[in-house]
């Protein structure tokens, strides 16, 4: 039995001898395998946790910056997400590549607050028309105590009419004697403190402007009468109609529009192309409710 024991042990230390060298062999593969293998699991963990960054990025940015994916955004070390309800605006220096972000819900105020209070909302057209009756029309004015001027030569009257509380709309009718004259309306948003209708005389619309208000800037340049003018008028005007030559001598120049707000109405009679004639004007403006 002992010899048998023996036997059977001989192989199993010829065994263990000759698989010293594979053992060692598989150990130093299985050492390399080990090494490959937390490699990859490294880089799978970074992936992973780079993946996971960028999911938590897309969630708390609006979808304007997920097309940013896969752009290398280099030199910033902070990044501070904005918290709150809004939008986010990025912006990026073209000369330092640096990226503010900021949100647009505060900035837009901020931004624009100034511009809307500068720009004046935009106005309705006006209904306009024309009648024959010159004769009657012409009739009835020179009856009314300040139904008829003059205008002279080189001269811009303008007719301020206040916006009426009992009123929704103001409507003019005029007419000139043998030439024509220029015509335009425009709207000044401001408060009504009278209802009185007044007359003003200047020689443009530049002085008229100037007599107003010295510290007005920005100035728009006149155009000419002949092909319809923009008045030098502040940045508060709106312009309703503007000044062009009408043929007033021929038919009644009529039309209506309707309040925008609280302001004040100015009619333009512009004759400051004429170097020679004076205008006889027959007016009438008045309130519709």
């Amino acid at each position: 039995e002992n010899e048998d024991s023996a036997q059977k042990t001989e192989p199993a230390d010829q065994l263990v001898d000759s698989s010293e060298p594979s053992a060692s062999q598989s150990g130093s593969q299985t050492g390399s395998l080990l090494s490959a293998g937390v490699t990859e699991d490294l880089k799978q963990e970074g992936g992973t946790l780079e993946n996971q960054e960028v999911a938590e990025l897309e969630e708390k940015l609006p979808d304007q910056i997920q097309p940013l994916k896969g752009v290398a955004v280099v030199g910033i070390t902070n990044y501070h997400v904005p918290q709150g309800a809004g939008d986010i605006v990025m912006i990026q220096s073209d000369h330092t590549g640096a990226v503010d972000i900021l949100s647009a819900e505060l900035e837009t105020t901020d931004l624009l607050g100034e511009q809307r209070k500068a720009q004046p909302p935009p106005l309705a057209p006006p209904t306009m028309w024309t009648t024959e009756k010159m004769k009657e029309f012409k009739a009835k004015m020179g009856k009314e105590k300040n139904g008829q001027m003059v205008v002279k030569r080189g001269e811009v009257v303008t007719v301020r009419v206040p916006t009426h509380p009992d009123g929704r709309s103001i409507c003019w009718e005029f007419a000139t004697d043998d030439y024509d004259i220029g015509f335009g309306v425009y709207f000044d948003w401001t408060t009504v403190t009278s209802t009185a209708i007044t007359v003003q005389v200047s020689e443009s619309s530049d002085e008229e402007d100037e007599e107003e208000e010295d510290e007005i800037e920005g100035l728009v340049p006149a155009g000419d009468v002949e092909r319809g003018s923009r008045s030098c008028l502040r940045s508060r005007y709106g312009e309703i109609v503007p000044v062009y030559r009408r043929n007033s001598h021929r038919e009644v120049q009529a039309g209506s529009h309707q309040y925008p707000g609280e302001g004040i109405y100015l009619l333009k009679f512009d004759n400051s192309y004429s170097l020679l004639r004076n205008k006889t004007l027959f007016f009438h403006v008045y309130y519709s409710s």
